[in-house]
């Protein structure tokens, strides 16, 4: 898996995630010291080419200079999840995502809920976007500094959560009006895909659904942005 740009690879370092080599483009250098200066001091491998070997390197075509080589992403459980919230003295507030199939999307997503604080994410395993070279792009390296986890079945896991005592609010037209609703309580939120939101299990799941005011003439936004005004109402709830 590689890692591309000057935040996501600076954001890797911080993650302490094992690093197997750099690639460094050769003019890039004085902007690079910092990056540079990481590796050596971790005795990572530096490759010193020139943009067109670098160009070829490159998933995302914007590498800025620096792509860092890993093996692979390591996900975490709920538990652990559920474990950052309790070390922070704070009621469990979880991200999952429903069929997120676009990764800039989920990258979005992933940054959002980083900067907000969201103890964690829960993805699926399957029809849906996993954490690849793109999300990692797009997330500028938050996906490394928050805990994801990705299960075989989001629906138990959806059950889990209520199990223990998390109240879990599906996204989603047609619902209760978000700015009226107690986000401060031990809480999970469900955004759905892109084009057709959560399923309809998962709906049936959720202890409650909510809804952003629409007041124009489109009656849908992208999902990353419901996504985000929604994690932030929950932010300016918990700090009140």
């Amino acid at each position: 898996m590689k890692v591309e740009g000057k935040n996501a690879v600076v954001e890797l370092f911080r993650s302490n995630t094992q690093i197997d080599k750099i690639l460094i483009e050769k003019t890039a250098q004085n902007q690079l010291s910092e990056i540079i200066g990481l590796a050596n001091k971790k005795h990572i491998k530096l490759q010193f080419l020139p943009k067109e070997a670098l160009d070829r390197e490159s998933t995302v075509k914007n590498h800025q200079g620096v792509i860092a080589v890993i093996n692979g992403y390591q996900y975490s459980s709920i538990d652990e999840i559920l474990y950052v919230a309790k070390e922070r003295n704070q009621n469990p507030f979880i991200l999952l995502c429903d069929g997120i199939a676009d990764p800039h999307n989920l990258g979005s997503l992933i940054r959002t809920a980083e900067c907000a604080g969201v103890h964690g994410i829960i993805i699926p395993k399957n029809r849906a976007c996993q954490v690849n070279d793109t999300v990692i792009k797009v997330s500028t390296g938050a996906c490394f500094n928050i805990k994801i986890a990705c299960v075989t079945n989001l629906n138990d896991a959806i059950r889990k959560l209520k199990e223990l005592g998390v109240w879990v609010f599906g996204l989603e037209a047609n619902g209760n009006t978000i700015y009226q609703t107690d986000l401060t309580m031990p809480m999970a939120l469900v955004v759905g895909s892109e084009g057709f939101g959560m399923s309809n299990l998962a709906k049936k799941l959720c202890d409650e659904i909510l809804s952003l005011p629409m007041k124009g003439k489109v009656n849908s936004l992208n999902a990353s942005v419901a996504g985000a005004l929604a994690i932030y109402e929950a932010v300016r709830q918990r700090e009140i």
